[in-house]
């Protein structure tokens, strides 16, 4: 939540407004609709600036007389004030909430990530390519629910998680190589409380936190409200830049650095093991608590032996989950680290929850003791919705350019032209929603980039990517054109997408790795394609 008097920055509100534009009716009436709620819910503040008209239309990739019907449909209910030469901000109200004190670090105390807040919004036909999740369990957890004992004469109660799932977890990373006990497992609610407890233990407001650029959303969500600094570092095509990373953490001295080693999150690199070698190293050195998130660390659509986990080459703290590899409505993950480290976790989780429940530890418990089968099935749904999503947008939207998959996911596209957010807003009005990778970027970088995934069934895949290239001919200017005057989509004519799209030059300082083709070319400029 902003300050009061302060004003949001337009990316960061469209954000917020999540599937604003999905309902039915004029645009001007569904933005105020949805502008209503943020100030009724104190998203908004009394006393926010608002952007003005024309930076926020052309964030939406409306026309400018959208946003000014719906300030002034706001403006007329009495929830905006609106003065030449002061813009636009909320209007004052009774309940206001209380002020950020002078001085004090920005803090964020619920999300704005687009990537979550599709996750709340009530079920309609939009076709979600933002949140990367397997969209039915497999077989192998009802019949694990099926056949549980539950444990008599036990209260129910584990803070650090059950013991038998605990050994199991243990027992994986040995397999692996890296010898763990029980003691250095703690058993959480999902990957993402397991790095809110790491942020809540280990960060204090401007502490400095070393992330790759770009990266998964929902730790810089963390981050951001444990009011830390970003320092964040370069992804290329072999993984985050580890000779600026280490730079990084001799000048700095971060609290934290939060890596995605194994098929990252979002641009599906891959460390190499050297590379990966000396960050761990690096980091012991200068004593900086490295966080290793092995989420997708299972996915790798190869045969080849996997290589050794970050945790291998020395202290580091791993983060890992069942929500990929298996089903994300089992709420069962993990952090491995030093045995201390986990007791202070253990203790620092008891004040929020008593433990996960038992029941879903005794089932994910049984599934990784015979974890191979689940993981095939898994890994063969995955190759097929690669190829198939592929082919789709090589067929249909032949100017994107990606690079295929090794594992993991998602697919880290690359628009030829115009900003994602923008573009984003236009799809979400098409029925597809879509990631965009400005989101994901400390930098401030990948502008041109889209996240897309790849789980769901064939038929919905075609569909999306129909309605994705339905949305970029909308969004896109014509070859040669250039933008025109926004159209008049007030109240009386509100006839959707401002179509004047970004047409100049690739200013976005795109630091994502792109192992395709990356031209910079203008719209109609001969592009290479997908690779199939």
């Amino acid at each position: 939540m902003k300050p009061i008097g302060h004003s949001p920055d337009p990316d960061d509100l469209v954000s917020r407004l999540g599937r604003w534009s999905a309902g039915r009716g004029p645009l001007y009436l569904l933005l105020a609709a949805r502008l209503r709620r943020l100030v009724d819910e104190g998203a908004l503040p009394p006393g926010t600036l608002l952007p003005p008209d024309r930076r926020l239309a052309k964030t939406l990739a409306v026309g400018r007389t959208t946003v000014v019907a719906a300030y002034d449909t706001l403006r007329q209910e009495g929830r905006l004030v609106r003065r030449q030469g002061s813009g636009t901000r909320v209007a004052r109200a009774a309940l206001a909430p209380e002020a950020p004190r002078a001085g004090d670090p920005p803090r964020v105390t619920e999300t704005s990530n687009p990537l979550f807040l599709h996750l709340l919004e009530a079920p309609d036909d939009v076709i979600l390519l933002s949140c990367a999740a397997p969209v039915e369990p497999p077989p192998e957890v009802a019949e694990a629910y099926r056949s549980l004992v539950l444990p008599g004469g036990d209260p129910g109660y584990h803070p650090a998680g059950l013991g038998v799932l605990r050994e199991a977890v243990a027992a994986r990373y040995a397999e692996r190589g890296v010898p763990t006990g029980p003691g250095q497992i703690l058993v959480t609610t999902g990957a993402q409380q397991g790095l809110s407890l790491l942020a809540r233990l280990l960060l204090a407001p401007g502490d400095g936190v070393l992330v790759e650029a770009p990266t998964y959303p929902g730790a810089l969500d963390l981050f951001r409200e444990a009011a830390a600094v970003p320092l964040p570092v370069a992804v290329g095509p072999d993984g985050l830049d580890v000779a600026e990373a280490v730079r990084v953490m001799e000048r700095h001295r971060p609290a934290l650095a939060y890596v995605v080693a194994r098929f990252q999150n979002p641009t599906g690199t891959v460390l190499p093991p050297l590379a990966g070698r000396r960050l761990v190293e690096a980091a012991n050195a200068l004593g900086v608590p490295l966080v290793d998130d092995e989420v997708l660390g299972d996915l790798a659509f190869g045969t080849a032996r996997e290589p050794r986990p970050l945790s291998a080459y020395g202290e580091v703290i791993a983060v890992g989950s069942l929500s990929k590899v298996v089903w994300g409505g089992l709420r069962i993950g993990w952090v491995r680290g030093p045995a201390p480290l986990i007791a202070r976790l253990a203790r620092l989780k008891a004040l929020h929850d008593l433990g996960c429940d038992v029941p879903s530890q005794l089932v994910a418990a049984r599934l990784l003791a015979d974890l191979a089968p689940v993981r095939a099935a898994r890994l063969h749904t995955l190759r097929a919705g690669h190829a198939h999503l592929r082919a789709e947008l090589a067929r249909l939207l032949p100017s994107w350019s990606c690079a295929p998959a090794t594992g993991g996911q998602t697919l880290w596209v690359r628009l030829p032209h115009g900003d994602g957010v923008a573009f984003a807003q236009v799809a979400l009005r098409h029925g597809v929603a879509v990631l965009p990778g400005a989101t994901t970027d400390a930098l401030g970088g990948s502008v041109r980039r889209l996240r897309l995934h790849f789980l769901l069934p064939r038929e919905v895949l075609t569909e999306a990517v129909r309605r994705l290239a339905a949305a970029w001919a909308e969004y896109a200017p014509a070859p040669g054109a250039e933008p025109g005057a926004e159209p008049d989509d007030g109240p009386g004519a509100d006839t959707g997408a401002d179509t004047g799209g970004d047409t100049g030059a690739d200013t976005d300082g795109d630091t994502g790795a792109d192992t395709g083709a990356d031209t910079g070319a203008k719209p109609g400029a001969s592009l290479q394609g997908i690779t199939l």
